[in-house]
């Protein structure tokens, strides 16, 4: 089997373990991995199917404990604004300026979780700042395949509970993709044959996101994070390496 096929079933199976633990970063570690081996228009694309389906899941069955809806409708607005953006600024910039920045994004997530781990939104401010931090996030989203140097570090800012961080978060995520997929439809980079490597992909995600959830119940999130963090400093250097030296 060839090597990026089999790397992109582990990087899916990571991120599953990750999304089931903690509702949020498979991008970080599938968008990456997959960018080395077949350019980042192609993991954008590819990731876009599971990104809907698996959020789609977990803002189920977390519902009941979504932030009130004056919070959640302005940030599903402005994300889905964003990924649209993003979608065209994919199709426009050279796969060099792709990697750098998703690269960047990684780097970037990285280091504002080192640097300010203990840093904390209150929610008025953020109920405020939703929108426009939205759009910037969808935005990274459609153009890089990675939202969580935003994203992540927002919403994980106001210190929610497990069960409405991972509704929250979900919802976030959701609403980026369900304007990604048809944007990438309509620009052209989603075809029949990424469609079915994203439905062959959505295999060891969900394989992986009750082992994820288990897991959670014994792992302290800080352990994960660690794990997560060292990963995605290897992966962002192997980005920066194959954009400068490839």
């Amino acid at each position: 089997m060839e090597t990026g096929i089999v790397m992109a079933i582990l990087a899916f199976a990571m991120g599953g373990v990750l999304k089931g633990a903690i509702g949020a970063g498979t991008p970080v570690i599938a968008v990456p991995i997959l960018s080395l081996y077949y350019g980042v228009p192609f993991a954008v694309t590819v990731f876009a199917l599971p990104a809907v389906l698996s959020n789609l899941l977990q803002l189920w069955q977390f519902r009941r404990d979504l932030l009130p809806a004056r919070f959640i409708w302005p940030m599903g607005l402005g994300a889905g604004v964003g990924a649209g953006l993003g979608t065209v600024i994919l199709v426009s910039l050279p796969a060099q300026i792709l990697m750098i920045s998703v690269a960047g994004a990684t780097l970037a997530y990285v280091g504002f979780r080192l640097a300010r781990p203990d840093w904390q939104l209150g929610y008025d401010l953020a109920a405020r700042v939703v929108l426009p931090v939205s759009v910037l996030a969808g935005i990274m989203q459609g153009a890089a395949g990675i939202s969580a140097p935003i994203s992540l570090t927002f919403i994980s800012a106001l210190r929610l509970e497990r069960a409405a961080f991972i509704g929250t978060i979900s919802a976030f995520f959701l609403a980026m993709s369900l304007v990604q997929l048809p944007a990438l439809w309509g620009v052209g980079l989603l075809t029949g044959e990424k469609l079915l490597y994203s439905l062959g992909l959505c295999i060891p995600l969900f394989a992986a996101m009750p082992l994820g959830g288990w897991l959670a119940r014994f792992i302290p999130p800080a352990m994960f994070e660690r794990i997560v963090m060292a990963l995605l400093v290897l992966i962002a250097a192997r980005l920066l390496w194959a954009a400068f030296h490839g």
